[in-house]
């Protein structure tokens, strides 16, 4: 029986998990949408197991119209409405009115002339942190520089970007390098970014 690499343990046997965890998790990003996009993932797994999550990701792209925050940002109630009976995003009022709250706090950042990316990536000189964790329960749920990347956040507008949702975005967006130390993918992504 061929079991594959050594993974982390926490995307088990599911093939959209571990097509997630081998593609994307910990993989440096610094374009903006993507950014915005997880940025909002993470903000909608709260309370919720992150594999609903991935199982709606699609029809959170087609919903938010590919996460444009622009669009988003013009939202009103008929596109609140619309939102509230789209089986295929979680339908709760707070996380769809943080989203079109998240995208016009984006904008905002744009036109004072920073961004998402800037925030993230000059937090930790444009190279990210390197863990070497053997075991999942050593890894935190937020650390000091999520703190205060919440706390930013936040007083830029931001809503649904607690210290741990802005922890899981830091390690989704390869912020921080948070695979175990035996998995394949925590070698594979240890490099400087150009």
């Amino acid at each position: 029986m061929n079991v594959g690499p050594a993974r982390c343990a926490w995307c088990g046997q599911d093939p959209l998990y571990v097509h997630y965890h081998d593609s994307e998790w910990g993989v440096p990003v610094r374009d903006e949408r993507e950014l915005f996009e997880r940025l909002i993932l993470e903000g909608a797994q709260a309370g919720l197991a992150w594999i609903t999550i991935l199982r709606k990701r699609d029809g959170y792209r087609r919903a938010f119209d590919g996460f444009d925050a622009e669009r988003i940002a013009h939202y009103g109630e008929a596109e609140r409405a619309r939102l509230m009976a789209d089986a295929g995003i979680v339908r709760n009022r707070l996380k769809i009115d943080a989203t079109i709250g998240n995208a016009r706090a984006l904008l905002t950042m744009h036109e004072r002339g920073e961004s998402l990316a800037d925030l993230l990536w000059d937090a930790v000189d444009g190279q990210p942190m390197v863990n070497h964790w053997r075991r999942m329960a050593e890894c935190p749920g937020s650390t000091p520089l999520s703190d205060a990347l919440s706390k930013e956040l936040a007083r830029k507008g931001f809503r649904f970007v607690g210290s741990t949702i802005v922890y899981a975005w830091m390690q989704s967006v390869g912020l921080v390098n948070d695979h175990l130390v035996d998995c394949f993918r925590h070698r594979e992504l240890i490099r400087p970014l150009d």
